[in-house]
C-alpha cells in the first residue's frame, strides 16, 4: 500500500530503457487564509496541513499562542479538487503580515535589518538543557530511521524534536525544510511544548537564518543541523542564544553558537 504523501509515476531506467514505476514525494499549493482572507501559498507535502499552518503563523508571529486560534477547517466554497489545498485559520482579527513577510522574503540579504525585527518579536531562549555530545551525534540516524515517506521516495526533508535524552518526541516530512520545521513546532505548539525549553530540533538540511528564526520563535535552545550554516543563521544563535550545531554526521559536529548547552 502506498503511503500518503506519495504518488507513484512512470520512468524509463537506464542502461537498458526499459519502463518501471517509481515512488515521487507529491508537492502540491496549500492556500492559507486567515478569516476567509487569503494569506500566503505555501508548496508543501500535503499531511499535517494544521500543524503546517500554526508553526507558519507563529513563527511569523502573527500569533502568539494557541489560544488565539479559534478554529482551522478547509475553506468552503472552493471547488471539490482543491478544497484540500486552501486551509482557513479563524483568528476573530485582522492581521498586518506585511512586515514580517517583507522580512521574511528579504532573508538572505537583508542582514542587520532583519535581526533587528526578529528582536521585537521574540525573546532569547532561556534554557537549561544540556546535551551529551554523544546523544546530539546520534540524532540524525534516529531521525532518518523514523523517515517513512523518505524511506520510499528518497525526497522529502525532515524535521524532528527530541528530548535531552534522545528520545523521539515528533516528526515530520515534507518537500520544504521550512514546511517540515513548520509542521513540527506546530505539533509542539498544540502539545503545549512551546516554548520547547528541553528540546532538541534536528533538521535534515543545513542551518540557513529562517531555520534558526524558527527556532527561537518556539523557545527551542539546541538546533542540530546535518549539512553547513550560514553566517546570518550563525550571527542570530548567537544573539538569540541558540545552540547551533553543523556538520552533525559520522559521530561528530560542530558547535557554532552557544557551546556551553552540550556537555
Amino acid at each position: 500500500m502506498i503511503a500518503p504523501g506519495v504518488r507513484r509515476v512512470a520512468v524509463w531506467r537506464h542502461p537498458g530503457g526499459e519502463a518501471a514505476e517509481d515512488a515521487v514525494a507529491v508537492e502540491e499549493p496549500l492556500e492559507l487564509r486567515v478569516d476567509g482572507s487569503p494569506l500566503t501559498v505555501i508548496m508543501r507535502t500535503p499531511g499535517d496541513d494544521e500543524e503546517l499552518a500554526l508553526g507558519f503563523l507563529h513563527g511569523e508571529a502573527l500569533i502568539g499562542s494557541l489560544d488565539e486560534v479559534r478554529g482551522l477547517a478547509h475553506a468552503e466554497g472552493v471547488p471539490p479538487d482543491r478544497r484540500g489545498n486552501v486551509l482557513d485559520v479563524l483568528l476573530g482579527r485582522p492581521v498586518d503580515a506585511r512586515r514580517r513577510f517583507y522580512a521574511s522574503a528579504a532573508c538572505g540579504v537583508c542582514g542587520k535589518t532583519t535581526i533587528d525585527s526578529l528582536a521585537v518579536d521574540f525573546p532569547p531562549v532561556e534554557s537549561t538543557l544540556r546535551v551529551a555530545a554523544a546523544t546530539v551525534a546520534a540524532l540524525p540516524s534516529r531521525m532518518r530511521a523514523a523517515q517513512r515517506l523518505f524511506e520510499a521516495t528518497g525526497g522529502l526533508h525532515a524535521a524532528a524534536l527530541f528530548d535531552e535524552q534522545g528520545a523521539l518526541l515528533a516528526l515530520r516530512e515534507d518537500v520544504g525544510r521550512h514546511n517540515a520545521v513548520d509542521k513540527v513546532l506546530g505539533w509542539a505548539l498544540r502539545a503545549g511544548r512551546v516554548p520547547a525549553s528541553r528540546s532538541v530540533l534536528q533538521v535534515s538540511g543545513r542551518g540557513s537564518f529562517e531555520i534558526v528564526q524558527k527556532a527561537v520563535s518556539a523557545g527551542v535552545p539546541v538546533l542540530s543541523c546535518v549539512s553547513a550554516p550560514s553566517t546570518l543563521a550563525v550571527d542570530l544563535a548567537r544573539r538569540f542564544r541558540v545552540t547551533l550545531c553543523g556538520f552533525v554526521r559520522d559521530g561528530g559536529m560542530k558547535v557554532y553558537a552557544q557551546p556551553g548547552r552540550i556537555a
